[in-house]
């Protein structure tokens, strides 16, 4: 059913007379989509259709219903609010369109039946276009007063300004207006409404005003509609205020009637009531090829960035904050070790903990560390790591941005730490990638277009500045982000960004005209499309595979070899397969990244490989199976010395000691003045005692230019192997839901059935019995009239409307067909729950037979 057919779909017999009368005409499919809208009716889920009514009135719900709606739909909830109540369709026509309506604004006449069929449909107007009424909630916080002006800028009307005005004065302004006196004040506040939304005697009565006073109400007319005056008010003032176009509403403020603005205003509620949504144009266009190229490059220096900070994390990170999170100094550190910013560090630790690839270690003094997924995930194709990781940044609800902010309590938001967790974020993440999507491929759209676009959408309430606005924001964020994550290149959505959003590119809506030539219908350009069914985990991993799919023949292919320099750096020109690029991690420092990353081989470098294990010839034979250029004769030399050292000088564990063969060498190392602190002294001629641990004692001979060996206590040299700190297994961070989540399909269909049902019990027309409490209440009766009643029942085939208690004290209706009735229990079809159930009697409170008339 089109939007413009359910606009017109209330027109029952008899008008209803409530809301809940009102959803009472509607269909399943327009029930569902209610509750698709509003899903937070559905939790708890009502038990008919009166209560789903009261629930859809109350000010929580309705907040967040017109906080949902698009510019021109909450334009007209309230230009409704400021109409009468009830209000025809050709009044609210005229307050969207002006005094000549269609005529002079067919664009906004073309879009106001979808605008009002959204309202219908949200439960926040019901009946008919002759009697449209919005829901008093909404009204309360729509219309117009002195502590929250209305967003139209209108005023009061001319009865609610002059209730508190004595009927003399009401009187003396009938005849300065030039009308006649009357009996009483009713009448008379009415004959000063009929003259200003009179157009004609209206255009008469201000022709003869003075200039300074047509001035004032030019300043008024578009809102707010309140002035000050003073105890003498100059003359133009005075012929305002003695002929009600400025009406007194406390001492020495005055204000502008509805009526007269209106008039002013040529009838219009609102200055500009934007119908169509602001067209996301084209700000650049690049060819497609190249757009993906970039995206896939930055896509894998995002998987670089993330290993590299996990690496560096990798024998325990940062201590965790007693609230919480990292502080400043480690975010600094984390920053300058991937060469990066601070706002940017922090995104990347962010994006790696709702990853799940870092949590803390839950150790006494807690610190951060990689997870065991990490391990997993390091083992995946660099594609699927990539979409791992686009996933878990497109449905978090964590905000890197706000780090750094002040949260409600003036404190500092720190990385990893609590509060920001911003529950719109992937709601708005998937909107600015889907108005980049509707864009022609390799288009970039520049950011004020894609804020106006979402201003539009849902339009700020209150006085919040622009700047302030959350939502603009966490756009601003998501175009850097997804940038820095590779999911578009050169600000335009790649074709591994385009799966990502579970769409295929021809299937996603236009968000502008296809070309010049092109118009479509109004109502079609108007409304942006409904938001597309939440996806399911299925969903989301199919969308992400088929994101890997495509971009996995964008990521270089892995290398097995590396270009060997004589000047001891070797040259990568590629990323490295994993084995190669973890043994020359150990073996050679990084001295730059880029395209190509370069090692640099040092003494200390060779030492650590050493360390680690390895041999000299170890050495020699990977060198020399994994470089394209010959090894040059600098850095086998340079091997070959660090080995002959290595071990030469031994460290043991008495406090220390440090044994030698050589007692020379012994001799100069206590000559050396660099050694003092290490406070040796000789035991034997190849053996020196230190009064420090052996740990220091390594470092303070390393710092002398030494390659000392650590040695076990049956005199082994330990291998030093890197310790890898992992947390215990953690889950991501789940995302902060907005409000309760979209019902699926499964869940819409059983809440309407058991709505309708428990409407069908709590409508259905019953015979007095004189044994309820009161109307609408659960009947009552003894044990005996309740069996009798039900045994009878099963002989005549009638239903009975029943009270019944359950085993968990919880009181229900129902509308029962008896069956069966033996051993204390009945057997009916319950046409509340739509199915053949058994009751006991004794739980049964009361029952009573249906009129006529229902069954």
């Amino acid at each position: 059913m089109s939007p413009e057919e359910r606009s017109h779909q209330e027109a029952p017999a008899t008008a209803p007379r409530s809301l809940a009368e009102s959803l009472r005409t509607r269909d399943d499919a327009s029930l569902s989509a209610l509750l698709r809208a509003r899903p937070d009716l559905v939790v708890p889920l009502p038990t008919d259709l009166t209560q789903l009514a009261g629930r859809a009135a109350t000010r929580a719900s309705v907040l967040r219903a017109l906080e949902r709606l698009d510019r021109f739909a909450l334009g007209a909830a309230e230009a409704l609010a400021v109409a009468g109540d009830p209000a025809s369709y050709d009044e609210l026509l005229g307050l969207m369109a002006g005094d000549g309506g269609p005529e002079t604004d067919p664009v906004t006449a073309e879009a106001l039946p979808h605008a009002l069929a959204t309202l219908r449909e949200q439960a926040l107007v019901w009946g008919g276009d002759d009697r449209l009424r919005l829901v008093r909630t909404a009204r309360e916080l729509l219309a117009p007063s002195p502590q929250h002006p209305s967003p139209t800028g209108l005023g009061p009307t001319v009865a609610e300004a002059t209730s508190g005005m004595s009927p003399g004065r009401v009187q003396e302004i009938l005849a300065t207006a030039g009308l006649p006196t009357t009996p009483d004040a009713v009448s008379a506040v009415g004959a000063l409404t009929a003259l200003f939304t009179d157009r004609a005697r209206m255009s008469a009565l201000l022709t003869t005003a003075p200039a300074e006073s047509l001035e004032v109400l030019s300043r008024l007319v578009w809102g707010p509609p309140y002035g000050q005056v003073t105890a003498d008010p100059a003359p133009h003032l005075r012929w305002l205020l003695d002929r009600g176009l400025l009406l007194p509403t406390a001492p020495g403020t005055v204000t502008l009637p509805r009526e007269v603005a209106l008039h002013l205003r040529s009838g219009r509620a609102h200055r500009h009531t934007e119908p169509l949504p602001p067209v996301v144009e084209a700000a650049a266009t690049h060819p497609p090829g190249t757009v993906d190229a970039t995206a896939a490059g930055q896509a894998y220096t995002a998987l670089a960035t993330v290993a590299e900070l996990l690496k560096d994390w990798d024998e325990g990170g940062p201590a965790v904050l007693r609230a919480g999170g990292l502080s400043v100094r480690d975010l600094k550190r984390t920053a300058v070790a991937l060469d990066a910013s601070e706002p940017v560090a922090a995104f990347w630790v962010e994006l790696a903990y709702a990853a799940g690839l870092l949590a803390s270690d839950g150790e006494p003094d807690e610190r951060y560390a990689a997870t065991p997924a990490y391990d997993e995930w390091l083992e995946l194709p660099a594609a699927e790591r990539w979409s791992r990781l686009a996933t878990a940044w497109l449905t978090a609800t964590r905000t890197a941005g706000l780090v750094g902010g002040r949260d409600a309590k003036d404190r500092t938001l720190s990385a990893l730490g609590p509060g920001l967790d911003r529950s719109p974020a992937p709601e708005v993440r998937h909107r600015v990638l889907t108005l980049l999507a509707g864009l022609p491929e390799g288009a970039s759209a520049g950011l004020d277009a894609i804020l106006a676009r979402l201003r539009w959408e849902r339009p700020l309430r209150g006085d919040r500045p622009a700047a302030d606005d959350l939502r603009a924001r966490l756009a601003r964020w998501t175009l850097s982000e997804a940038e820095l994550l590779g999911v578009t290149g050169r600000g335009a959505l790649s074709a591994h960004g385009r799966a990502l959003l579970g769409e295929h590119p021809e299937h996603l809506p236009a968000v502008g005209p296809a070309g010049p030539g092109d118009k479509l219908p109004v109502h079609r350009q108007h409304h942006r499309p409904a938001p597309p069914e939440p996806l399911t985990a299925e969903g989301r991993a199919a969308a992400a595979a088929h994101a890997a799919r495509l971009l996995a023949p964008l990521l270089p292919e892995p290398l097995d070899h590396v270009l060997l320099q004589a000047d001891l750096t070797a040259v990568a020109p590629g990323p490295l397969m994993r084995p190669l690029a973890d043994t020359l991690d150990v073996l050679a420092d990084v001295e730059s990244k880029g395209g190509a990353t370069v090692y640099r081989f040092t003494p200390a470098s060779v030492r650590r490989a050493l360390d680690a294990g390895r041999t000299a010839s170890d050495l020699h034979a990977f060198l020399a199976a994994h470089s394209r250029t010959p090894v040059p004769q600098p850095l086998a030399y340079l091997i070959d010395d660090v080995a002959r050292r290595h071990g030469q000088l031994r460290v043991g564990a008495a406090s220390a000691y440090l044994r030698c063969d050589d007692e020379a060498l012994l001799t100069e190392i206590l000559a050396d003045k660099r050694a003092a602190p290490l406070r040796l002294r000789r035991l034997a001629p190849t053996v020196l005692a230190a009064r420090t641990d052996p740990a220091a004692l390594l470092e303070g001979l390393r710092a002398m230019g030494l390659a000392p060996a650590a040695e076990s206590a049956e005199g082994d040299i330990l291998i030093a192997r890197a310790h890898a700190h992992r947390s215990p297994p953690r889950t991501p961070p789940e995302p902060v839901p907005d409000g309760p989540p979209v019902p699926d399909a499964t869940l819409l269909t059983a809440a309407l059935r058991a709505i309708r049902a428990g409407d069908l019990a709590s409508t259905a027309p019953r015979k007095p019995t004189g044994s309820s409490s009161g109307e609408g209440d659960p009947p009552r009766t003894t044990a005996a009239e309740t069996l009798a009643t039900v045994q009878a029942a099963v002989l005549t085939g009638e239903s009975l409307w029943i009270g019944y208690v359950n085993a968990e004290g919880s009181a229900s209706q129902r509308v029962i067909a008896p069956i069966r009735v033996e051993g204390g229990f009945v057997t009916a079809y319950d046409h509340t729950a739509d199915e053949v159930r058994t009751y006991p009697l004794h739980r049964i409170t009361g029952v009573a037979e249906l009129a006529d008339e229902a069954t």
